[in-house]
């Protein structure tokens, strides 16, 4: 009788058996160790976490933002510099005099409250107090400095007074009469004056000549609200009337208080410090039908992105708060978007004097 055959596997699937009972032992040790690994990682991370960082990468220390205010020091007189030399003038910082001035600050050092040198007003009013000074002069101490203040916030008033139907225009100072932007904001400012409205700059070169510059070739009334700053910045020739303030503070409530809207060409850290305030006061219900034009789409179309996809979408802004800023590459549709919301400040003031209130939401219109 013959035995029953017995098949035997080769020597492939004997080993591939092997391996396959071999196969889950690996594959624990490997889900064990990227875990570990994933582990580690975390806790690393959250280590470097512990040392914050700067915008740029940096590790944040006080020697680091020490250089960084240096350096944006430096960096802002270089633009402004830029903007002066873009138009064929010497810059008033490669002068040997001080630059004339109509009226308002006056570039004076004295004694700091510091133990170092201040320079600007500004910086004197946030220094804090030196407490090893037992009786300071008192036109060193911060109740002097309110009078001062009062004091330029009545010449700004007086100078600005007959100022109705302004308009304020802000962007940057390296702007040269070479760049769209430059001829863009002359052909703003001169429609604006054509359609009877004054326009204000912040008196600088780059964007701010341009306005004043198209005000003043259409005949309009070209101002310039200067400020203070750690080195001489000057004027733009084409202001009509020029006021220097030594106070940020004040020198933005005449922007605010004198223009009937903002038209904000691309600029840097003082351009978006008045496009924000702006949108807050109208959020904030202090400003009624005032028109916040952005000029230039592709330069502003990634903060609005921003301001879309995370500031609204995270619930920090209502989606109608997007509305409160228009988008044109258009000069006639920025003049337009003006002279239509003068117009309902206009109808406003009108429907509310019956009851004496005659406002537009920020000031009385004419």
């Amino acid at each position: 009788m013959k035995k029953p055959s017995t098949t035997r596997r080769p020597a492939t699937t004997r080993s591939a058996a092997k391996t396959a009972k071999k196969a889950p032992a690996r594959e624990t040790t490997r889900t064990a160790s990227r875990t570990a690994s994933r582990t580690a990682s975390q806790t690393a991370s959250r280590g470097a976490a512990k040392k914050p960082r700067t915008a740029s990468g940096k590790h944040a220390s006080p020697d680091v933002l020490a250089a960084a205010e240096q350096n944006a020091r430096e960096g802002l007189q270089r633009r402004t510099e830029e903007g002066h030399r873009k138009a064929g003038r010497t810059p008033p910082t490669q002068k040997d005099g001080p630059a004339p001035r109509s009226t308002g600050a006056s570039r004076v050092v004295d004694e700091s409250i510091r133990d170092y040198p201040v320079v600007t007003e500004d910086e004197k009013l946030l220094a804090l107090p030196d407490g090893r000074v037992q009786t300071p002069d008192f036109t060193r101490t911060d109740t002097w400095r309110v009078m001062r203040i009062m004091g330029e916030f009545i010449e700004g008033f007086d100078t600005l007074s007959k100022v109705r139907r302004g308009v304020t225009i802000f962007g940057s100072a390296r702007t040269g009469p070479d760049d769209p932007q430059y001829h863009a904001a002359v052909e703003v400012g001169r429609l604006l004056a054509e359609a009877g409205f004054d326009v204000i700059t912040g008196a600088g070169p780059g964007i701010m000549e341009a306005g004043n510059k198209g005000a003043k070739a259409a005949g309009g009334h070209s101002i310039g609200c200067n400020i203070e700053l750690p080195f001489e910045q000057g004027s733009n020739p084409y202001v009509d009337t020029l006021v220097n303030f030594r106070y940020f503070f004040v020198r933005k409530t005449m922007f605010i208080k004198y223009s009937v809207a903002f038209i904000i060409f691309p600029g840097g850290f003082g351009t978006l410090d008045e496009l924000f305030e702006a949108v807050t006061l109208i959020q904030t219900g202090k400003m009624y039908q005032f028109p916040v034009v952005l000029f230039g789409r592709h330069y502003w179309a990634g903060l609005v992105r921003w301001l879309q996809t995370r500031v609204l979408q995270e619930g920090k802004i209502s989606p109608g708060d997007l509305d409160l800023m228009i988008m044109t590459d258009d000069p006639r549709e920025a003049v337009e978007a003006v002279v239509a919301a003068y117009g309902a400040q206009r109808q406003r003031a009108a429907e509310t004097s019956g009851d004496g209130a005659g406002r537009t939401g920020h000031r009385d219109v004419p």
